[in-house]
């Protein structure tokens, strides 16, 4: 006893901080039981319910179709030729599987706002949400300038087709001036964001009417363009189909995958869609279906009326239509453009500000956030701090150079997502059934598959021999079997043990169980194939991390290293995990 009571008050202060921090850190939210997740559902509390299936769609195909359909297309079928199609199919596919899992979550949790950073509240600790929260947050920041940007040229590209505005319009006003590397002067851009955040600041039926116009505009215009060019497609231009060899169709897949992101959008609007269990996953998956056959369309056209090599860089859908002798399509698609990049860009705020309203809410951030306006049910705090932060950045900064070190927290987040439905699945059976030593054993596993699926990115980027890739994908492949057939293991094997003898019975039975035991259904919308599909997404999603731009991993490295301070100073001495289950919300109107 006195040799313990001499130990320095320094280190036994040091160990009490340490002890408080991790404490703290590994905190996470309790996964309400269906009872009352319907109980809550049905309450009519929280934020105004406005938001049909339909609205759900439009709200995901909104975030994800932008300006990028009439040029991300052209830009990579230059490069891969008519086997962009494939590009998009298989960047479609693996958008599906993810969309899948945010599907299941969606159903899966109680209709609040959150979406990743809530799913991984809950799946895994407070810590590794708010990282999570810090990497889609400063992705949806970038991204919400960048999109600013570039409306603001195509607002002024438009207006110059007039004579009176014609070469009057100064650089700085929509173009960027710009002054060294970093600094660039755009006037339109951060006015243009403060109107969109005045729409959301409204409330969310004006916002949505405006995103559904806006968002049935492009989509009629994106299929009259396909129309349109359908009459002038040479069916010679798509052979040969992959001049590029295999490899560029591949690459050019995980180029295009980033034109399809914007699905989750409709996971983050849960408190606001009438019969969020039903048409959430309708919205996630309907809307992605619908992008993926407007972009296959596009890429037919375009590569079927103008020979690959020759397609433009910066508008090659504009050009191609221009060298068929059709102004007139160019000029819709100017106006597609628009409306595609204002959608993008409404849609990116309201996501922004949902998810600062759940961290205000859980006491991560100052209970400011938290604030719903009594009778617009919006969390005008959050929106407009959302708003002002990224119309400095695109008034003030070079976003070309941002873009650098986008996408991130993107990857990042749909990697997470997918680990929590395996995660949330064991949580479905905790009791007595999945010892701590398993879980440990699970997400060791799940860690395996990420770390593969980079190295794989890595090996693929390099162009190192594809046998060292075949390694990482077997290990990945290793690592699910374990995930699917070690869980539970010695416990399903002693009980079945002593009650058949026969091989072929006895097999079949344990295999059946090993498969579902741990890895039950989950109430609402199921996501197949657990664990095998949320590792696929994980693996190809890191995949994708590793073609990343080096900036961008070393903003990973630094960012988190910034939050895990933030944290520590702030978070964890106000972090609430059970904050929600208490808090007043303001009633919704009846409708």
């Amino acid at each position: 006893m006195g040799m313990r009571s001499t130990s320095p008050p320094i280190s036994s202060s040091s160990s009490s901080c340490c002890s408080r921090f991790w404490s703290s850190a590994l905190r996470s939210k309790r996964l309400a039981s269906p009872e009352e997740k319907a109980a809550r559902d049905s309450s009519g509390h929280g934020l105004s319910r406005r938001l049909g299936v339909f609205d759900l769609i439009l709200l995901g195909i909104g975030a994800s179709i932008g300006a990028g359909i009439f040029v991300v297309t052209g830009t990579v079928a230059h490069d891969t030729g008519p086997g962009v199609t494939i590009s998009f199919i298989l960047a479609g596919a693996s958008c599906v599987i993810n969309a899948l899992c945010y599907a299941e979550l969606a159903s899966r949790f109680p209709a609040v706002v959150g979406g990743a950073y809530l799913y991984t509240y809950t799946a895994f600790n407070e810590l590794t949400a708010f990282l999570v929260f810090s990497q889609l947050m400063l992705d949806y920041h970038i991204g919400a300038a960048s999109i600013a940007r570039s409306l603001a040229s195509y607002v002024v590209s438009f207006l110059e087709i007039f004579p009176v505005f014609k070469d009057n319009i100064p650089n700085w006003i929509g173009h960027g001036e710009n002054i060294g590397s970093v600094l660039s002067i755009n006037a339109l851009a951060p006015v243009l964001l403060m109107l969109l955040t005045l729409i959301l600041c409204l409330g969310v039926k004006e916002s949505s009417t405006v995103n559904s116009f806006m968002t049935v505009t492009k989509v009629i215009i994106v299929i009259v363009v396909i129309v349109a060019g359908a009459f002038e497609v040479d069916v010679s231009n798509w052979s040969p189909f992959a001049p590029n060899g295999v490899r560029s169709i591949l690459t050019g897949a995980t180029v295009v995958f980033f034109a399809y992101v914007g699905f989750d959008a409709v996971a983050n609007s849960a408190e606001e869609s009438k019969k969020p269990q039903r048409d959430l996953p309708i919205g996630i998956i309907g809307s992605l279906l619908v992008c993926i056959a407007l972009y296959i369309g596009v890429c037919l056209v375009i590569t079927g009326m103008v020979p690959f090599n020759l397609l433009g860089e910066d508008a090659p859908l504009a050009e191609a239509f221009k060298s068929k002798g059709l102004k007139f399509v160019s000029v819709l698609i100017s106006i597609g453009a628009i409306a595609g990049l204002t959608t993008a860009l409404l849609v990116g705020l309201y996501v922004q500000s949902r998810l600062y309203l759940g961290l205000g809410r859980d006491g991560l951030l100052p209970a400011i956030f938290a604030k719903v306006h009594p009778r617009r049910h919006t969390p005008i705090n959050s929106q407009i701090w959302a708003g002002c932060v990224a119309s400095i950045m695109a008034g003030l900064f070079n976003v070309h150079t941002l873009s650098h070190i986008l996408s991130v927290g993107t990857l990042t987040g749909y990697s997470v997502v997918s680990a929590c439905v395996v995660v949330l699945r064991w949580k479905d059976k905790t009791s007595g059934q999945v010892s701590p030593s398993a879980k440990r054993e699970g997400v060791l596993c799940l860690i395996v598959v990420a770390l593969s699926g980079f190295t794989a990115g890595l090996l693929f980027r390099y162009e190192v021999s594809i046998i060292f890739v075949i390694v990482a994908m077997a290990v990945a492949v290793g690592a699910s079997l374990a995930l699917l057939f070690r869980q539970n293991t010695r416990r399903n094997m002693k009980k079945t043990s002593g009650l058949f003898t026969s091989r072929r019975v006895r097999h079949g039975f344990i295999r059946r169980r090993l498969s579902t035991e741990v890895y039950g259904d989950s109430v609402g919308f199921s996501c197949p194939g657990v664990p095998i599909v949320p590792n696929i997404c994980i693996f190809f999603n890191m995949f994708l991390f590793g073609q990343l731009h080096h900036e961008a991993w070393v903003r990973f490295v630094i960012l988190s290293f910034i939050m895990v301070g933030v944290y520590a100073i702030y978070g964890q001495y106000h972090g609430d995990p059970n904050a929600d289950e208490t808090i007043i919300y303001h009633e919704a109107p009846a409708e």
